[in-house]
């Protein structure tokens, strides 16, 4: 299924109500509100984004339960160009850009056409409000082995423009624990390197950790199923955890399945205070207190 089709297929049904607030102020370190609200085609070339209405209606739907802080996450040109303005607009949002590694391994990511949108990419990490460059990473899931090479090299080039900028690195992880490693060691990982929607085990987030890097959980660490998960965010130090949706996908239980938002990560925040055995309102001042420490802060310069 193209990430498209898989979009379309995570809005099917009755979006989940709202969960109890959280007792303290959390944050959605990875969500994908374009997906979530617009329609993008299957050739992936053009969206129509939602609109702001209705994008600032499901920004305040999340602070009402206590996230007043997204990071809008781009994963091609066109998704990164609209999530820095979305950042640039909304005080409640910061981006990250990048082409996503599926998006970089498929077979027109060669020469020039990588080359035009790896500069595009850089010229967006610099702008005020775009605060990380990702998600990029390796995904030997979804691109067959006649990709890899265009991924790595893209991720590479993903990590020097992180670098340059002094802004955070957001990876995608599939199926490619150490092949990360290898290419973060071999480049320099940058100051802040956050392993989005973690899905290692436990030896893995040891290595993760002793390196310094930081681990985002998202809904699957809620899912029964998940056992190695919880297991690797019990290790994690409260100033190496977050907490995300990677909404519309991995929606938390108990409503997984259905269509997942920023405004259902409580159920994971939760789920991470007993598995780490923190208190709840303790927890969220963790989470963002690390997010301002790897994204910088939301306050808007006016």
């Amino acid at each position: 299924m193209s990430r498209s089709a898989s979009s379309r297929a995570n809005r099917r049904g009755e979006a989940p109500p709202s969960p109890e607030p959280l007792p303290a102020p959390a944050l959605d370190s990875h969500t994908h509100l374009d997906i979530v609200l617009g329609e993008r085609p299957a050739d992936g070339e053009h969206g129509e984004w939602a609109s702001d209405a209705a994008v600032d209606a499901e920004i305040a739907a999340a602070e009402a339960v206590g996230i007043p802080r997204l990071v809008q996450v781009g994963v091609d040109v066109a998704s990164s160009r609209w999530s820095a303005e979305l950042a640039a607009r909304h005080p409640n949002v910061l981006a990250a850009v990048a082409l996503h590694p599926n998006e970089a391994g498929q077979g027109k990511a060669e020469g020039q056409w990588l080359d035009t949108a790896l500069a595009e990419i850089d010229r967006l990490a610099a702008l005020p409000r775009v605060r990380a460059v990702g998600e990029t990473g390796l995904d030997r899931f979804r691109t067959g082995p006649e990709g890899w090479a265009a991924q790595e090299a893209s991720f590479r080039a993903h990590i020097r423009i992180a670098k340059e900028h002094g802004v955070a690195l957001v990876i995608h992880d599939r199926d490619a624990h150490e092949e990360i490693l290898r290419v973060l060691e071999d480049e320099g990982a940058p100051e802040h390197t956050v392993f989005h929607c973690f899905s290692g085990d436990a030896v893995f987030a040891r290595a993760c950790v002793e390196r310094g890097y930081v681990l985002s959980f998202a809904g699957t660490l809620t899912f029964g199923n998940a056992a190695y998960l919880r297991e690797a965010a019990a290790l994690t130090p409260p100033g190496q955890l977050l907490v995300e949706t990677d909404s519309p996908f991995l929606t938390p239980m108990p409503h997984r399945g259905r269509p997942n938002s920023s405004r259902l990560v409580p159920h994971t925040v939760r789920v991470l205070a007993e598995v780490t055995g923190t208190d709840l309102a303790e927890l969220c001042g963790h989470l963002t207190r690390t997010a301002e420490r790897v994204f910088g802060s939301w306050e808007k310069d006016d």
